[in-house]
C-alpha cells in the first residue's frame, strides 16, 4: 500500500479565469492558452482548435469518484470561442471526457480528430464529423491547416477489458504559420526524433511533465510510470530532440495521478533547465488561462515580452523561421 508515501496537495485552488480569448486570430500569428491539464485552446491561421478538452471537475467515469481539480480551468466554458477542430489523442478520462464533448456540441458543431479505433466514442458525445486517423496519416482541416497524427508511447483504456483495443497518438498542426506539436500523454522514447525529422522545425511544442513519480514504492508498484509518461527531465530531453525553440508544459498541478508533490513537476522542471544551460523562458509552466501570442514570421531569436497593456494576461513569443516539410508516407 502507498500510505504515507502520498505528499500532501493543497487544498482545490479557485484561481481566476483568465481573460476571455480573442474569437479569431489573423493569419500567421499564433496563440495558445493552457486551460489546464492537457486542454490547450490553440489558435491559428483562422482556425480556433482544443486538444483534449476536459471541464469536468473530475476525471472519472462516475462525477461522485476518482481525481478531483486543484485548479479550475483557465479559460471559462462560456468565454470559448467558436470551436472548429477537436483533438482527442486517446481514450483515458483525463483526456477524452464525455461531459465536455457533449457541452462542446451545444455551442457549435466542431469537427474531431481521433486515433484509430475512437470514432464511435467520440460520436455518442454528438459530435458527428471525426476523423479517425493512424499514426503518420494526415487531413486537411483548412486550405492552410493540416493535422497529423504522430506516434507516442503510452496506453489506452478506458475499462478493466478493452486495454489497448484503441490507439493513442499525438498530433502536428501544420499551417501558414508553422507547426505546432502537441505531444497528448506519453513516455520518452525515439518518436520525438523522428517526428523532428519528418516536419523540419517545430515552432511550438507542447509536453507532459508529470506524473512522474513513482517509479517503485515499496516494491509495490511496477516501474512502468516512465515508460507510458514524461517527468520534467525526459521531457527536456524531446524538447531537445525535436529542437523546438519555445515549449510550453501540460499535464500538472491539475489532476492528482501519481505519487508526484504539489510543486514537484514545476521545481524540477525549472532545476533541469538549469542544469541543462537551457533558458527558463525556453520550457514554460505558465499559468492557466495566460494567452502565449507568436507573432507572424520571420522572426529573430526565442523571447517572452509582456505588453504592459495585457496586463501580464498574454506573453509574447518570438521564434525562428519555420521551413515546412511535411511528409505524409505512413511509417510504423
Amino acid at each position: 500500500m502507498l500510505g504515507n508515501d502520498w505528499p500532501q496537495w493543497p487544498m482545490v485552488k479557485d484561481i481566476l479565469p483568465g481573460p476571455r480569448p480573442v474569437a479569431r486570430i489573423p493569419k500567421g500569428e499564433i496563440s495558445v492558452t493552457p486551460v489546464g491539464h492537457a486542454t490547450f485552446l490553440i489558435q491559428m491561421d483562422g482556425l480556433n482548435i482544443l486538444t483534449d478538452p476536459i471541464w469536468s471537475d473530475r476525471c472519472s467515469p462516475v462525477p461522485w469518484a476518482g481525481p478531483k481539480r486543484y485548479f479550475q480551468p483557465g479559460i471559462r466554458f462560456e468565454d470559448l470561442p467558436a470551436i472548429d477542430v477537436v483533438l482527442v489523442s486517446h481514450n483515458h478520462y483525463d483526456h477524452l471526457d464525455i461531459p465536455t464533448l457533449k457541452r462542446l456540441t451545444k455551442k457549435g458543431t466542431p469537427r474531431s480528430i481521433v486515433p484509430l479505433g475512437n470514432l464511435n466514442l467520440v460520436q455518442s458525445a454528438g459530435i458527428s464529423i471525426v476523423d479517425e486517423l493512424d499514426w503518420w496519416q494526415s487531413v486537411r482541416v483548412s486550405p492552410d491547416v493540416t493535422i497529423t497524427l504522430v506516434p507516442a508511447q503510452h496506453f489506452s483504456m478506458r475499462n478493466l477489458w478493452d486495454r489497448d483495443q484503441t490507439l493513442w497518438g499525438g498530433f502536428v498542426i501544420s499551417g501558414y504559420s508553422g507547426n505546432i506539436f502537441y505531444a497528448g500523454d506519453t513516455g520518452y522514447g525515439p518518436h520525438f526524433q523522428e517526428i523532428a525529422r519528418r516536419f523540419s522545425t517545430i515552432r511550438v511544442a507542447l509536453l507532459p511533465i508529470a506524473p512522474f513519480r513513482p517509479q517503485k514504492v515499496n516494491d509495490t508498484i511496477p516501474a512502468h510510470r516512465s515508460i507510458v509518461h514524461m517527468g520534467p527531465v525526459e521531457a527536456v530531453k524531446a524538447h531537445l530532440d525535436l529542437g523546438a525553440p519555445f515549449t510550453i508544459a501540460a499535464h500538472y498541478q491539475v489532476f492528482r495521478l501519481g505519487v508526484d508533490g504539489f510543486d514537484d513537476a514545476v521545481s524540477v522542471l525549472a532545476s533541469t533547465l538549469k542544469e541543462q544551460n537551457l533558458k527558463p523562458d525556453t520550457f514554460i509552466a505558465p499559468i492557466f488561462g495566460q494567452a502565449i501570442i507568436m507573432p507572424p514570421l520571420p522572426h529573430i531569436l526565442p523571447s517572452i515580452v509582456s505588453r504592459e497593456h495585457c496586463a501580464g494576461s498574454e506573453l509574447f513569443i518570438d521564434c525562428p523561421p519555420v521551413k515546412m516539410n511535411l511528409k505524409e508516407k505512413a511509417f510504423r
